[in-house]
């Protein structure tokens, strides 16, 4: 059993021991102490949303959640099926104090998760989220009195607001796409996805919908992680022909993975260098993805003008760096698009309707719209060390060697050369350094890991046998 507390919330296996997975006792403590945290920071707001995912889990989850929060006095709106964006949408709709999501995103189905909101309906940064962590750990919470305990509202139409609120978005062209009389497969993953996505595209005009595991029953039907290895069945589907594009989301709806009209990835990295280059088109300005995406959103950015930053990686500072540049788009390589026009959140709804628009307008297929784009390759490698390595001087003493090209040590190390670049990560769990690197073709990509690896076990004294 696996149970992972973090500033973010959270997250661990139903089942198990107290402490040893994500138990009752463990959901209640931390709702308490997530609770406490927003009595002490929102005045008198005791409003929080409650939003979750359709894991089988979930209808035991949300029910301790909302008893919790209701027991430590404040109201709880629950909106029940509901996407991650959704949730952090209807935050700012209800004016409530905060939210907590229920859902533990692309991990499997023993898994869930309480993912923690601000009033803006943004996770909580780090300081906030060790706060929470120091209650939960000292179990520093006082229950409300009977008189003063919460009330418990249902609303189900986020969903449709959602949605209207994705379509009232100036560069979305419903009557474009419409025009374009798409023909568009969907995997959701037997989760609220299933819900959203179709009720989106319906929206948008496109009526001939090819539904490949939408019923949003928890039981994925693969691993729901959207990564090319898992998505046979849907770039199978699409091999056959008479399908124009394919769009798969993770159970939670933040992350959008796109397929080509011949069965062929777009690539996740490149979801947000789609939808940036389309938004830039029409609005010029700066963009932010983190240190481990894809150069291919700088060049875009660049070719339109603009400015690009790289942030650490993790939501929550992808949109510090997008609120400090004032960026019109941003996200993550992983298929993650944060379009401030609607909200600051990972949202495959706002990417899909941009995503649409802009394929419509251009008429062209889905893969010459990718062949449009700087073709980039990502290696993923790790060094496992001994506990007793100092990887923070590893890193320090890797920076001096690499002195002269550009680096950015806001998160490890991200080495940027002429032809690509490399990023250092440690982990904060385990004596492990990550080394991503990128380049134009995956020979490159490799032998820019090789090398860095190869230095840093020297640096570390371990044998490259």
């Amino acid at each position: 059993m696996s149970l992972i507390k973090s500033i973010s919330g959270i997250r661990g296996t139903i089942g198990g021991r107290v402490g040893d997975g994500l138990s009752p006792i463990d959901i209640a403590r931390f709702t308490a102490a997530y609770a406490t945290f927003i009595a002490q920071t929102a005045g008198e707001n005791r409003k929080i949303v409650v939003g979750r995912d359709a894991r089988i889990s979930g209808p035991m989850v949300e029910q301790l959640v909302c008893g919790t929060l209701m027991g430590m006095g404040f109201d709880v709106v629950n909106i029940g099926l509901a996407s991650t964006p959704t949730t952090e949408m209807a935050v700012t709709f209800e004016q409530a104090a905060g939210g907590i999501i229920l859902t533990a995103s692309h991990n499997p189905k023993q898994w869930n998760a309480l993912k923690l909101l601000n009033s803006k309906g943004e996770f909580l940064n780090d300081k906030e989220g060790k706060e929470v962590l120091g209650i939960a750990e000292k179990e520093d919470f006082v229950f409300a009195e009977v008189d003063q305990l919460g009330t418990l509202m249902h609303k189900d139409e986020y969903t449709q607001r959602h949605i209207e609120a994705v379509l009232a978005l100036p560069l979305v062209d419903v009557e474009a796409i419409r025009k374009a009389d798409f023909t568009v497969a969907v995997d959701c993953v037997n989760s609220v996805g299933g819900i959203a996505i179709p009720a989106l595209l319906d929206a948008l005009g496109v009526h001939k919908i090819v539904k490949l595991n939408c019923t949003p029953d928890g039981h994925f039907p693969h691993n729901p992680e959207p990564l090319p290895q898992h998505l046979t069945e849907i770039s199978n589907c699409l091999k056959q022909g008479g399908v124009d594009v394919g769009f798969v989301v993770d159970p939670d709806v933040d992350r959008l993975a796109i397929i080509c009209e011949n069965g062929e990835m777009f690539g996740e990295e490149y979801t947000l260098v789609s939808v940036a280059d389309y938004v830039l088109e029409h609005t010029p300005g700066n963009t932010v993805s983190n240190m481990s995406s894809t150069r291919a959103l700088r060049d875009v950015t660049l070719r339109h003008a603009g400015c690009y930053k790289a942030s650490a990686v993790g939501e929550v500072n992808v949109v510090a760096a997008m609120k400090e540049t004032n960026a019109v788009i941003g996200g993550e390589g992983n298929g993650g698009v944060i379009y401030p026009e609607l909200h600051y959140g990972r949202d495959a709804l706002v990417g899909i309707a941009l995503f649409l628009t802009q394929l419509a307008k251009k008429q062209c297929t889905v893969s010459e719209l990718r062949a449009s784009y700087p073709n980039y390759f990502i290696s993923k490698n790790r060094i496992d060390l001994t506990p007793q390595i100092d990887v923070d001087a590893i890193l320090i003493a890797m920076k001096g060697l690499y002195k002269q090209f550009e680096t950015n040590d806001a998160d490890g190390l991200k080495i940027d050369f002429p032809q690509g670049w490399v990023h250092l990560r440690k982990s904060n769990t385990e004596p492990i350094i990550r080394v991503y690197s990128e380049a134009p073709t995956m020979e490159q990509a490799d032998n820019f890991a090789r090398a860095t690896m190869a230095e840093i076990k020297r640096l570390a004294g371990i044998s490259e046998e």
